[in-house]
């Protein structure tokens, strides 16, 4: 029977790099830009004033998520290239011990002692480094950190996210800006976690209210503070 070589398996771990950031810079984008319009909005309706800050918020706010992505993931990488040169020079100095260790590894996941101790071998002959990188230490190609790429891909999805809460702070209507901005932020943010849980392959009305639940609870708060050191300045 012929195999059907068109099938392709999905794997949406393989997503979760980029994935993660890109969400995370979105959700942020729109969260904090629409945040901080509601604030000022709530305090001082002045268009100026207004567009002013929403616009300092995008381009500290897209600066911000990138160097914090950037240093974050830079860390983790560190930790995981210190890990392997470690792991490198126990494998010079003690093969044998790493060896049985390999193997010990594959008996506690449900090998034979026996065939434990051969895939070891096997593996070990093939890269020992890589096989003791991906099973004893959990790094592999995917889940690598990739510091650059976080980076750009939070950059990147800020801005997209807070242009969003910046348009509406240039052409709503004044007298309706809180209530316009929270309307179409909650729609952006459903839409864009819709789109998320999609793509990373979970569950989408669970990730709709939550973030509805979350963005909602944010731009209120935020509102408030507006509101009151709006009547305390006045």
């Amino acid at each position: 029977m012929k195999a059907n070589n068109d099938f392709v398996e999905k794997h949406y771990v393989t997503r979760m790099g980029w994935l993660r950031a890109s969400v995370l810079g979105a959700n942020d984008g729109i969260l904090s830009t629409s945040s901080i319009v509601i604030g000022v909005a709530a305090a001082s309706p002045d268009r100026n004033a207004i567009v002013l800050a929403s616009l300092a918020g995008l381009i500290a706010g897209a600066m911000s998520m990138a160097a914090g992505e950037y240093v974050s993931v830079s860390s983790q990488a560190d930790s995981e290239n210190s890990d392997l040169k470690r792991e490198q020079k126990e494998l010079l100095e003690t093969p044998d011990s790493e060896l049985e260790e390999l193997a010990d590894i594959y008996v506690s996941r449900g090998l034979d002692p026996e065939l434990a101790q051969q895939v070891a071998v096997q593996l070990t002959k093939h890269n020992a480094l890589e096989t003791h990188a991906r099973d004893e230490l959990g790094i592999n190609e995917i889940t690598t950190a990739k510091p650059l790429q976080a980076a750009l891909a939070s950059f990147a999805s800020f801005i997209f996210g807070a242009l969003l809460p910046f348009g509406v702070s240039i052409f709503a209507p004044l007298s309706y800006m809180v209530y316009v901005q929270y309307v179409l932020s909650i729609i952006f943010l459903m839409i864009l976690g819709a789109i998320a849980a999609k793509t990373g392959g979970s569950s989408i009305g669970t990730a709709v209210l939550r973030i509805a639940f979350w963005g909602t609870a944010a731009m209120a708060i935020t509102a408030l503070v507006g509101h009151l050191f709006g009547v305390s300045a006045s």
